[in-house]
């Protein structure tokens, strides 16, 4: 049986692995990294087959999913040229390069793929961008592939980096920093502070999910006309919060369509 062959055993391969062996997952899985500590690493934790030599992991595959830093794509596309001696399809996780430039520099059929580290724990979620000449079957097991982890959604590639810097986890515990270090301001200790504001975003987000409630009846429910959560709110409001995060959204944006011309 083919592998599903992983380029790059770093933090999005290491989190997959993760809620992959959660999900119970045990079909073959071959990794390839230049690091000889890092795969033994991730041979011992996750029951991988492990390859430092890059055509012998090549052969291997079945499903050849890139798992590199942007800035390293080129070279490791241009490196495999020569070294697939099979069919085979690619998945890139590759944030912001697109479908035309993969296809430029290694001409098999690719998708690009954008899931969350938060698939260790098995609820990631994962985006989906097919290019046209994608086989039908190598579609169906991409996507029950990234399903063992949490949710996929299928977009078109022309919103892929918008959803990037829109789902990414860093949110949540950004936001959970912040707020909690606000509250040791005013007086809390770290713990108090820290299960305080994980309810006021997790559990707050968690209820909006599985309630039947809109966004904007929560909101209305939550924040009382004159209430301290409406002084919270409209001051935050105020000083640009809304602004503040548009422009971070936006500054991601630039950074992918910057890897984009790599």
């Amino acid at each position: 049986m083919k592998a599903t062959v992983f380029l790059g055993g770093g933090r999005i391969t290491t989190a997959l692995l993760a809620g992959l062996r959660l999900a119970g997952y045990d079909k073959p899985i071959v990794v390839h990294d230049r690091n000889p500590g890092k795969l033994r690493q991730l041979r011992r934790q996750y029951r991988v087959v492990t390859e430092l030599n890059l055509p012998r992991a090549v052969a291997q595959a079945g499903v050849l999913i890139l798992a590199v830093r942007p800035d390293s794509v080129s070279d490791v596309l241009l490196d495999l040229r020569d070294k697939i001696k099979v069919l085979v399809v690619g998945v890139s996780l590759a944030a912001g390069i697109p479908l035309a430039q993969l296809r430029k520099k290694l001409p098999i059929s690719w998708v690009r793929a954008m899931p969350s580290p938060v698939c260790r724990s098995g609820r990631g979620l994962t985006a989906l961008t097919f290019a046209n000449d994608y086989p039908a079957a190598s579609r169906k097991q991409v996507r029950e592939f990234f399903r063992r982890v949490g949710a996929v959604l299928e977009i078109p590639e022309s919103r892929f980096d918008a959803f990037t810097v829109t789902y990414s986890s860093s949110h949540g515990y950004h936001a959970l920093a912040t707020l909690s270090s606000a509250a040791q301001k005013l007086g809390l200790d770290r713990k108090t502070a820290l299960a305080a504001a994980a309810h006021a975003l997790a559990d707050g987000i968690l209820s909006w999910r599985e309630g039947g409630l809109s966004l904007e009846e929560l909101l209305q429910e939550a924040v009382t006309p004159g209430g301290i959560a409406a002084a919270v709110t409209s001051t935050m409001d105020r000083r640009n919060y809304r602004q503040a995060v548009e422009a971070g959204l936006r500054a991601g944006l630039a950074r992918a369509r910057a890897n984009a011309r790599r």
